[in-house]
């Protein structure tokens, strides 16, 4: 299979960029969307040309790390992630468009590169649990109903990749936020600081200079894993709740 490209140049942070035109020929249908870059940087490297700089990891569909937008769509067309996308949902000859993730949170690195340090940081802010359990409890000591057990691995499964902020037309990441919120929140163990939880997590996220949730709903139609936005309620309800009770003097 052949490709015409159209792939996003940034030599640096503070260069303005450009899109730039490459031909990738002979493109295995197999192939997997880095794959197809690996085969472009290669005959790039024979050529001497500098190669294009992407973001990946496990190339298992289970780190986030390739933030890459295709054809405006982060991770490209269908539910998944860059690397478990394959050449043969495009058809021979097609025009594709491959940038970075558009987020003002996520400044480009170079290339496609994109730092999605900000969400590391939302994490610190609040995503653990710090409360002492002592030594691990037999199995069944903490009864936990079977539908919040279910709802807290849903939110669990959020693996940050970031998709959900570079598809919201307000670069929200509150389903990123609630979904961390939301697994740690629902299970005993994360109970006694739940609400300085979401307080710190929500103040990080507008810190980072995030946009807020107006239901387009982008965030839920491109994250690889599903999670809901229902979680956004969840998390709108938790805060509310917990900022009241800081208002009037109450223990967080």
């Amino acid at each position: 299979m052949n490709f015409h490209l159209k792939i996003w140049r940034q030599s640096s942070p503070t260069d303005t960029g450009k899109i730039i035109d490459y031909e990738a020929k002979n493109i295995p249908p197999e192939a997997s969307f880095l794959e197809m870059l690996d085969i472009v940087n290669e005959d790039l490297n024979s050529r001497g040309e500098e190669e294009i700089q992407f973001d990946h990891d496990c190339r298992e569909g289970i780190c986030g790390t390739c933030s890459l937008t295709v054809n405006g769509v982060p991770h490209g067309p269908g539910r998944g992630t860059t690397c478990q996308l394959y050449m043969r949902k495009f058809r021979d000859g097609d025009t594709i468009y491959i940038e970075p993730f558009r987020v003002g949170s996520f400044p480009v690195i170079r290339d496609l590169a994109v730092n999605r340090s900000a969400f590391d940081r939302i994490m610190q802010a609040g995503g653990f649990i710090s409360e002492r359990s002592g030594s691990a409890p037999e199995a069944n000591a903490v009864p936990v109903p079977k539908a919040i057990a279910d709802s807290a691995m849903d939110a669990a499964a959020c693996i940050g990749c970031g998709a959900c902020a570079a598809a919201c037309p307000n670069s929200s990441a509150m389903l990123f936020v609630s979904a961390k919120i939301t697994h740690l929140g629902l299970l005993p163990q994360g109970q006694p600081e739940s609400k300085r939880r979401v307080l710190n997590m929500v103040q990080a996220m507008d810190t980072e200079g995030f946009g807020g949730c107006t239901n387009y709903y982008e965030c839920e139609a491109v994250c690889p894993v599903g999670i809901p936005t229902e979680f956004i309620a969840r998390m709108n309800r938790q805060y509310t709740s917990a900022a009241c009770q800081k208002a009037i003097g109450g223990v967080i």
